[in-house]
């Protein structure tokens, strides 16, 4: 028998992917198997199989409970289980492959194969969707921050609107900046397909949201804007993603992934663009200026209400572009209170949102915080793209928080007489001096984004714990200081320094942290028993906000991995530095392990929000691979004392 390769990888990427690899390698040293396997987890690819090592393979076990890309194994013999069947039966795979009762793979069947598998509770709508966002976010930074700094640096104001000199530096910054957003729809599209159909999907989907975002191809100067990028991303995988499924011969099999699906998917989605989808979307968005142009006069207040509506509804796309392009034929014909309160709803999106953030950081995932700073500085030069982000990901939410803060600003802009003589908007068009009536621009503009702000916070959700305050009846057994004191600049540098001194496990436990006799009757009385253990010896500072941080993950996929062990691990602001305490629990609890074994072993990981690199997960890997030792499991079952526990740990 030669070799057998595999690849573990489990959803969070952290203790089930080391302990199915650990598990199978020491099946295969039992079987005399020469193994060797490639771990995806949290730190990254860790043993990556080379293309000779995949072509010498005599089979090939993928025991993953997320997407693993497969194309490499074209033509090989293939098991695709999940992780726990690595963890579980490791030696019942390998003797399959060694029977050879495996199939090969085809790639065409990659997509059917990924259904009967397919158990994650995540919505596939909403995961390809954030896969297209996830890559379309930093065109959308990079490409609006350089055109605010050139536009605030570099530009000058003519009657045409703000503009910066052409030959001059910042004409080649703002250059720099139009480029990015030019990629920024095609890549959003690109990638939903790729997330859909793997890589057959690249070609049709950057094609297809090329075309929605530039409405010449079917008669329209607006175009389809992010939402045609989200339509044609979807069409581009799903059609690839038919085409895979097409049975062709062997012979063509290898040359259907970078030629014939990108092709004939690019092909059907770009004539159904064209001519299907993109050529109505024109006539309706013509009617609607029409329409818009039809109600100046008696009916200002609607005419404001709508434009702010449309502004914000898809914030820079379709009907973003109609009211735009309105407001701006409007200058053309001498008339500026159009187009001043399109320049107030045009900025209060991005801002609104980014200073919900600032506000109430638990409705918003460290990603959003990140991108509401982003957002914030957009929304001052005028610049709604800054708010798409939040919308793509939670639409339902945001864009009704974002069209009431609009329509409001549009309102008190339209009544304050708020006129705009450049065709341009935010506070970046009042400061240089473009706007009439500034003063109660700024008005419309601050009302317009608290009501956003306000909305926003009051419809979303909490998503993580983040720093509070700690009340004075809280039963941490901390000092005062303790409890006020938040993550400073050296408080990271120390978290940092500790992180790159983490060789091994007692580097970050000690004897004080260990309890050899657990007293908790429930799962969640031990989490408090272990957390308290934390809070006495000033891991964290607040014993409820670490908890909520456990049972957030906990709510993701048990912890209880099975054959008496759990391992917990929360990520917090009110976590002082990286940590691990261990209890035991004589008689188990129970802790929802898939072997249903109760949990006897039990090992709290604590890790700061802002922790810098990755020693942590690497402490857990080996935490991992170690306790799939059996002799190790009963030596630490037996231990009397804290200090014998803690000498066993030392091995870690």
């Amino acid at each position: 028998m030669g070799k057998i390769l595999a690849v573990t990888v489990c959803p969070v990427g952290i203790a089930h992917t080391y302990m199915a690899a650990e598990n199978l390698q020491k099946a295969g040293e039992a079987l005399g198997i020469d193994i060797k396997v490639e771990t995806q987890g949290s730190i990254g690819v860790e043993n990556a199989l080379t293309e000779d090592e995949i072509a010498e393979a005599d089979g090939i076990i993928i025991a993953a409970d997320k997407e693993v890309p497969k194309e490499r194994f074209a033509g090989k013999k293939v098991i695709i289980t999940g992780v726990q069947d690595g963890i579980r039966k490791p030696e019942e795979l390998i003797k399959r492959i060694q029977n050879g009762d495996v199939p090969v793979y085809k790639p065409q069947l990659a997509a059917a194969n990924g259904a009967k598998k397919g158990k994650s509770k995540e919505n596939p709508i909403y995961k390809h969707l954030m896969s297209g966002v996830s890559y379309m976010v930093p065109f959308i930074v990079v490409g609006g921050l350089l055109i605010a700094l050139a536009l605030m640096l570099g530009g000058e104001q003519t009657p045409g609107g703000i503009k910066i000199p052409d030959g001059s530096f910042w004409k080649h910054v703002e250059s720099i900046g139009s480029t990015a957003f030019m990629f920024m729809v095609p890549i959003l599209s690109g990638f939903i397909a790729v997330s859909i159909a793997d890589r057959p999907g690249l070609v049709p989907g950057m094609i297809g949201g090329y075309i929605a975002a530039n409405g010449s191809f079917y008669g329209s100067e607006a175009g389809a804007g992010f939402i045609g990028g989200i339509i044609a991303g979807f069409l581009a995988g799903y059609v690839a993603l038919g085409i895979k499924k097409i049975k062709v011969p062997k012979a063509v099999q290898p040359v259907m992934p970078i030629i014939f699906i990108p092709i004939i998917a690019s092909v059907i989605v770009g004539l159904l663009f064209i001519f299907v989808i993109g050529s109505p979307v024109a006539h309706v968005f013509e009617a609607l200026t029409d329409w818009l142009a039809g109600m100046q006069g008696g009916s200002s207040i609607l005419l404001a209400l709508i434009l702010g509506a449309m502004i914000a509804f898809d914030m820079g796309g379709p009907f973003n572009k109609v009211a735009f392009l309105f407001g701006s034929s409007m200058i053309a014909e001498g008339n500026y209170e159009i187009m001043g309160p399109i320049a107030v709803a045009i900025c209060i999106p991005p801002i609104g949102l980014g200073l919900a953030t600032f506000i109430n950081k638990r409705k918003f995932t460290q990603t959003e915080r990140d991108a509401g700073k982003a957002s914030f500085t957009m929304g001052l030069f005028g610049i709604t793209e800054g708010a798409i982000p939040f919308a793509a990901q939670d639409p339902l939410r945001v864009i009704p928080s974002i069209m009431v803060g609009s329509m409001v600003g549009s309102v008190i802009a339209m009544l304050s007489k708020v006129g705009d003589s450049v065709a341009h908007g935010g506070p970046i068009v009042a400061v240089l001096g473009a706007v009439d009536h500034v003063i109660m621009f700024f008005v419309a503009v601050i009302v317009g984004v608290i009501i956003t702000a306000i909305m926003v916070i009051a419809l979303k959700k909490n998503v993580e714990a983040v720093p509070v305050t700690i009340s004075e009846d809280s039963n941490d057994a901390e000092s005062v200081h303790e409890k006020t004191v938040r993550h400073t600049d050296t408080q990271r540098t120390e978290v940092a320094s500790l992180n790159s001194e983490i060789h091994k496990l007692t580097d970050i436990t000690s004897i004080e942290l260990i309890e050899t006799n657990l007293m908790g009757i429930n799962r969640d009385d031990v989490i408090d028993e272990i957390i308290s253990k934390f809070a006495s010896n000033g891991i964290v500072r607040s014993k409820q906000e670490f908890k909520q941080a456990i049972l957030n993950r906990e709510a993701e996929s048990s912890t209880g991995l099975g054959m008496n062990i759990a391992i917990p691990h929360g990520k917090s602001n009110t976590v002082n530095r990286p940590a691990v305490a261990f209890g035991i629990k004589r008689d188990g609890v129970d802790w929802n392990s898939l072997d249903g074994t109760p949990a006897k072993l039990i090992f709290m990981i604590a890790v700061p929000e802002e922790a810098a690199g990755d020693a942590h997960l690497k402490i857990l890997q080996m935490l991992s691979r170690k306790l799939m030792d059996d002799e190790f499991r009963k030596q630490l079952l037996k231990v009397n004392s804290k200090q014998e526990a803690y000498k066993l740990l030392e091995s870690i």
